[in-house]
């Protein structure tokens, strides 16, 4: 199999370059990289050979694989179907002696991947304990008139002086009429009273991500315009409890989701939640298995997910608030410490 993904080839044996391919077969796992991580690789990668490549590392692969003749014993390599290009896997097809074909594999590395083990939880709660801290530092900068990229500027800040590698995304902050876009990346847009303010942030540490939305609420804790406010944030609050109550062994993901959909239909929100429930999280943000309608995944002890219902109101204003949840044997364990209150600033 030709492993292509660098999140799979981290996770099978430690890489965390940016260029390379691991070919695994019975007598073992190869390696290839060029020069640039000659020294890198040597050091990181575990459980494979490592070969430096002075040409493209398709190719090298291909001259490789018709060195070792009748040692291989191989007749086909299976793919990354869904992350390897048409011209790459005609490059590849190409590089290879012809008695070897290719053909697509199913996504081994990440369902194994979704299930995670003792060191992998580790780091992401440290991972999601220092993205919580973010929110802190959001809330003593967030006032009317400071822009949507000056408050993402300080936690961003804030969290390389923590030890954050990087953020696991480009921060989002989505004030006013903006907090009804979902992915209202942080803008020039000045913070206004009278209205939510989204804050969607995550950091990687240890190469593992973090993820987590809070709304607060700028202006007046009073009037029509706050009790409205109020009513919407309190229905999402209960949907994502009611979705967290739902995690643990056994069951769909499609379950989970729609008990967070029951809630807000109850409420006559239902309309207005116009995304999934979750997703898995570890080396990538997005990653298996999906928190959504018709989702027949099922959950295991070890899976992260996030749990982010919303409601939005073009025009007007959004809420999210989401959390990481660990499946455990008897449910789940929510990582995210942060508080989910009505903030008023």
């Amino acid at each position: 199999m030709l492993v292509s993904p660098l999140p799979n080839i981290r996770y099978l044996c430690g890489f965390t370059g940016s260029a390379g391919l691991l070919l695994l077969a019975e007598q073992g796992g190869v390696f290839f990289t060029d020069v640039r991580y000659d020294t890198q690789a040597r050091e990181e990668v575990k459980g494979a050979k490592v070969v430096i490549a002075r040409k493209a590392l398709l190719s090298a692969i291909g001259e490789w694989v018709g060195s070792q003749g009748k040692k291989l014993r191989v007749r086909t390599i299976g793919t990354d179907a869904e992350h390897l290009t048409v011209a790459e896997r005609k490059r590849a097809a190409d590089a290879l002696p012809s008695s070897v074909r290719l053909k697509d594999a199913p996504p081994l590395v990440e369902r194994a991947r979704m299930v995670k083990d003792a060191d992998e939880l580790e780091s992401i709660r440290a991972a999601v304990k220092l993205g919580a801290s973010l929110f802190d530092r959001a809330l003593e900068v967030l006032r009317p008139g400071i822009k949507e990229s000056e408050v993402a500027a300080e936690m961003e800040y804030a969290a390389r002086r923590a030890g954050a590698e990087a953020m696991s995304f480009p921060t989002i902050i989505a004030s006013g009429a903006r907090s009804a876009l979902p992915h209202g990346r942080a803008s020039e847009h000045a913070i206004a009273a009278g209205g939510f303010v989204v804050c969607d942030f995550g950091v990687i540490l240890g190469g593992y991500c973090s993820d987590e939305t809070r709304a607060v609420w700028v202006g007046a804790n009073s009037g029509v315009k706050a009790r409205e406010a109020r009513f919407a944030y309190d229905g999402v609050r209960e949907a994502q409890l009611a979705a967290i109550a739902a995690v643990r062994p056994g069951v769909s993901v499609g379950d989970v989701d729609a008990a967070a959909r029951k809630v807000l239909r109850k409420a006559g929100l239902g309309k207005y939640f116009t995304h999934s429930t979750g997703h898995g999280v570890g080396l990538e943000i997005h990653e298996a298995p999906r928190v959504a309608a018709g989702q027949k995944e099922v959950l295991k002890p070890g899976m992260v997910l996030t749990i982010e219902p919303g409601v939005y109101f073009p025009g007007k204003w959004g809420v999210r608030i989401e959390d990481m949840v660990a499946v455990t044997e008897n449910g789940c364990d929510v990582l995210t410490p942060t508080s989910k209150d009505f903030v008023v600033v």
